[in-house]
């Protein structure tokens, strides 16, 4: 309840099941970067994203990567569920 995005200062949510699938499918097929252009190259057991659905932020081990340039943009994720 109290994370947020760094970048909008939006409220996050932790993706359900269907997003890290999508996601997971597009990191594995080569489809997703970070919001600094680096590829995403490990699929997530975890994530957040932000109310609006446009900014994904992984979890480590329990932890929240709240950096914005390390936030994955859903635009570029094909087949990512639409909200």
């Amino acid at each position: 309840d109290i994370l947020c995005c760094p970048a909008t200062k939006q409220p996050l949510r932790p993706l359900t099941r269907t997003e890290l699938d999508a996601l997971n499918r597009a990191i594995a097929g080569g489809g997703a970067h970070t919001a600094a252009q680096a590829a995403v190259d490990a699929a997530l057991a975890a994530g957040l994203i932000t109310a609006d659905g446009k900014r994904v932020y992984r979890i480590d081990d329990d932890i929240p990567v709240m950096l914005a340039d390390e936030a994955i943009m859903v635009a570029q994720l094909d087949g990512f569920p639409a909200r």
